[in-house]
């Protein structure tokens, strides 16, 4: 797909939406339980269909999706939900895109054929598998900027690439580095236990990276007629790799640049591949602009980190792209009439413990 033709879907892309095969939850309902939670319960409050959970080839939307998975964070109380969910997700628990990787020849083929076909899996998403100097990377970051809280769905995810390596190399291998979107949760020594990696927050995009990892080596349950009959069964299933509204899009973008600090029009432009004055005709074709987006995503991102009280306040102004705490805190005082030490305080509350927030998908 072209990129001109990502940023304007076809009215049948368009009238898929986000979506993601159930096999991304296979297990989701016994392993809320056994964290103390009320399955049902999480699946009301975030508007789940339980009944095409237990169907690993049926299509969930993805927002609501990883609205669950925070919302099951929350009430169960295991802040590491998606990072304990995702250590025991071996690739036969995802259903198709398990299935193809599970069948190629070799774990490079594997890999390969994981970023190829990620996004038919999970639509809006974007998966790599690249060189990155003497290492590899596999990336993973979903596109639609208006999916805000998406913590517990990394987690989860760096947690499914690394088992499908361990698949091929044994149990005991483990990456080199591994980088998460998110800033550093309240108990990531959990997280350096788990990986036995160096972690980086804050960054780009969720990935693993690593040292030439026998890429020749045999699949175990390597099979070509399978895989050739798994893509195309995904392929006949999904329809597409789907595509985020426009402005969804950009907002996805925004999000990522606010990663590096670099956060101007240019920087906007080049990042999505369409010129400065044609980005700007297309925004003010939906009614906003560039500035009206940056100040949106940053309101939604500052109301997530306000309520993670091991965040600095300085440290959330920074990632949001301020210069200034002191420009930070006009502007969440203008967002949400008090100040961010206030909000903070309000949210969590004389106990020292943030409340369960429970959020309702997009």
């Amino acid at each position: 797909m072209s990129r001109s033709s990502f940023f304007d879907p076809s009215p049948q892309e368009a009238a898929l939406g986000r979506k993601i095969l159930a096999g991304a939850a296979t297990g989701i309902g016994s392993f809320i339980a056994a964290q103390g939670g009320e399955p049902e319960k999480i699946f009301e409050i975030t508007g789940l269909d339980s009944s095409a959970i237990n169907d690993t080839r049926a299509s969930l939307d993805l927002a609501t999706y990883v609205t669950m998975l925070e919302n099951a964070a929350r009430e169960t109380g295991q802040d590491n939900f998606g990072l304990l969910y995702g250590r025991g997700y071996r690739p036969e628990m995802l259903g198709l895109i398990g299935e193809i990787i599970l069948a190629a020849p070799t774990l490079g083929s594997a890999l390969e054929h994981l970023a190829l076909w990620f996004p038919w899996h999970q639509q809006a998403t974007e998966t790599r598998f690249v060189p990155w100097g003497d290492r590899w990377l596999l990336s993973y970051r979903i596109l639609d900027g208006s999916v805000i809280d998406r913590r517990q769905d990394a987690e989860l995810t760096m947690g499914m690439f690394v088992n499908i390596l361990r698949t091929c190399l044994g149990a005991r291998w483990t990456p080199d580095i591994v980088l998460f979107e998110h800033p550093r949760p309240a108990y990531w020594k959990q997280h350096e236990t788990i990986f036995d990696a160096e972690i980086h927050w804050s960054q780009q995009q969720n990935a693993i990276i690593f040292k030439n990892a026998k890429l020749a080596a045999s699949m175990p349950q390597a099979d070509r007629t399978a895989l050739a009959l798994r893509t195309q069964e995904l392929l006949r299933l999904t329809g597409s790799i789907g595509a985020p509204r426009f402005i969804n899009r950009v907002k996805g973008e925004i999000r990522q640049l606010l990663a590096t600090n670099r956060i101007g029009v240019e920087d906007l432009s080049e990042a999505i591949g369409m010129h400065r004055w044609t980005l700007q005709r297309r925004l003010a074709e939906e009614g906003t602009s560039f500035s009206a987006l940056l100040e949106e995503t940053r309101r939604g991102l500052a109301r997530s980190y306000i309520a993670q009280r091991q965040l600095p306040l300085t440290e959330i102004a920074y990632m949001l792209g301020y210069s200034e705490n002191s420009a930070f805190t006009r502007a969440f005082n203008k967002w949400y009439g008090a100040s961010p030490r206030r909000v903070r305080l309000h949210l969590v509350g004389s106990s020292g413990h943030a409340p369960q927030m429970t959020f309702v998908a997009s």
